[in-house]
């Protein structure tokens, strides 16, 4: 199993579905990407990186492509 990380910044809406099912938003600020094995993304954020969320990949190819969410490496 090969995880990739990246830091990133969420700048604008990049929403995820909560535990109780409901569409909730990523706070704006500092996260981190963690790709594993290309398949999967998550979502790492809070300032101990107490919260995440598993994203689809077309969900973070579009954030990413209306600049909601920036790679910063």
């Amino acid at each position: 199993m090969e995880v990739t990380t990246h830091p990133a910044r969420i700048v604008g809406p990049v929403a995820y579905r909560g535990g109780t099912g409901r569409r909730q938003k990523i706070p704006l600020g500092p996260c981190l990407v963690e790709t594993v094995d290309g398949q999967s993304i998550e979502v790492v954020w809070g300032a101990r990186g107490e919260r995440s969320a598993l994203l689809p990949l077309e969900e973070v190819a579009a954030a990413r492509h209306l600049g909601h969410l920036v790679l910063l490496d």
